[in-house]
């Protein structure tokens, strides 16, 4: 079964940070760009980063840009997403995606998901 595993999600304050990382099981995610997305409770998910296959091209949304830094390790078929100056609403269920191309963080061009990992921020 091909698909994304996150990790990395918890309990922070406000102003903290924290570290997902995105793995694949059942395939090689170093061919694929890399996306984040989230989804708050009552909301549609969004995108909000995506990395390229090589690393070399990265997208942020504009509500995280400055805040949330997105990296590959394909020595070790890992992606991060560096999360720091957390906000309370920044609170959501984080997903990685995979995607033959880092071009949007249109929801419809990723093809594998992940089951997600869940951020929460609050004092």
């Amino acid at each position: 079964q091909l698909q994304l595993v996150e990790s990395g999600g918890g309990l922070v304050q406000p102003g903290g940070s924290l570290r997902l990382s995105c793995a694949a099981s059942g395939f090689t995610l170093d061919t694929y760009a890399i996306g984040w997305f989230r989804q708050a409770p009552g909301k549609e998910r969004e995108g909000v980063s995506c990395i390229s296959s090589g690393g070399g091209s990265m997208v942020y949304a504009v509500s995280v840009k400055g805040r949330f830094t997105s990296s590959r390790d394909n020595a070790n078929h890992t992606v991060y997403l560096r999360m720091n100056s957390l906000k309370p609403e920044d609170t959501a269920i984080y997903y990685c995606a995979a995607s033959p191309r880092c071009r949007s963080l249109n929801l419809d061009e990723y093809i594998y998901w992940g089951q997600g990992t869940q951020v929460t921020v609050s004092s």
